[in-house]
C-alpha cells in the first residue's frame, strides 16, 4: 500500500505518441492548463535528476511560461496533507493514509511554485473536477479545453482527461510533461485518451501553437 519507487525511463518521443480519433484543434484562446499533483510527496516517488521526471519538470516549466504569457489561466492541484479517512474515501483502501502534515510533503516543487495569478485547487478524488469547482472556474473564463499536465498519468491525469470530456471540455494531454509510474503505464495513459477521450501532443506542438497566437 503506498506510493511505488518508480525506476527510470525515457519519455516518449514525438513519434511514438498514438495518433487521436478526435480531429479538435488546440486554442490557446479556449484553454486553460492544469498542473496536476506536483507537490513533494509525489514527486519524491521519482530519483531526482533523471528520467522521466527531470524533463517533465523542464517541460511542465515551458509549458506554464508560454501559457502564462499568452493569458491563459494556470490551474494547479494539491491535496492536503493528513486527511482524515472519512474524508479520504476509498482511496484510503488503496493508497493508504497518503501524505501526512508535515512541511516537506504539501507543497508544490519549487521549481513549479504557483505565481500570484495562478489558482491551487484542493485535490479530493483521482479527477480534479471532482468536488472542486475546476469546472465552474474555466466557465466563468470562457475555457472549454484542458491541457493536462502531471503526475501521475494513468492515475489522476487520465481520469481529469475523461472527467473533462464527459463535461463537454475538450482535454490535450502533455504527453512529455506527464510521469508515471512506468512507461507502461505511460503509454497507457496515452493510448487510452488517444482512443477515447482527448489529444496527446508534445509540450513541442502546444508551445508552437500558444506562441503563435500570441504573436498574432
Amino acid at each position: 500500500m503506498g506510493l511505488p519507487k518508480i525506476a527510470n525511463y525515457e519519455l516518449p518521443s514525438a513519434t511514438e505518441i498514438p495518433a487521436a480519433r478526435a480531429k479538435w484543434a488546440f486554442d490557446p484562446g479556449r484553454a486553460a492548463l492544469l498542473i496536476h499533483d506536483m507537490q513533494n510527496y509525489f514527486v519524491a516517488a521519482f530519483e531526482r535528476n533523471a528520467s522521466p521526471i527531470t524533463p517533465v519538470i523542464a517541460n511542465i516549466a515551458r509549458l506554464k511560461a508560454a501559457a502564462a504569457a499568452a493569458g491563459m489561466p494556470v490551474f494547479y492541484t494539491a491535496q492536503n496533507g493528513g486527511q482524515d479517512r472519512r474524508d479520504r474515501g476509498l482511496q484510503a483502501d488503496l493508497w493508504g493514509p497518503g501524505m501526512t502534515g508535515a512541511p516537506e510533503h504539501q507543497p508544490i516543487i519549487d521549481p513549479l511554485r504557483p505565481a500570484g495569478e495562478d489558482i491551487v485547487l484542493v485535490k479530493h478524488r483521482y479527477s480534479a473536477f471532482q468536488m472542486s469547482n475546476l469546472a465552474h472556474l474555466m466557465q466563468v473564463r470562457g475555457r472549454d479545453q484542458i491541457v493536462i499536465s502531471g503526475i501521475y498519468a494513468h492515475i489522476g491525469c487520465l481520469m481529469t482527461a475523461g472527467e473533462a470530456f464527459q463535461r463537454d471540455i475538450k482535454p490535450f494531454l502533455a504527453a512529455d510533461a506527464v510521469a508515471d509510474f512506468s512507461r507502461e503505464r505511460h503509454d497507457m495513459a496515452l493510448n487510452y485518451v488517444a482512443a477515447t477521450c482527448g489529444i496527446p501532443l508534445t509540450v513541442g506542438s502546444l508551445v508552437s501553437t500558444i506562441e503563435a497566437r500570441a504573436a498574432a
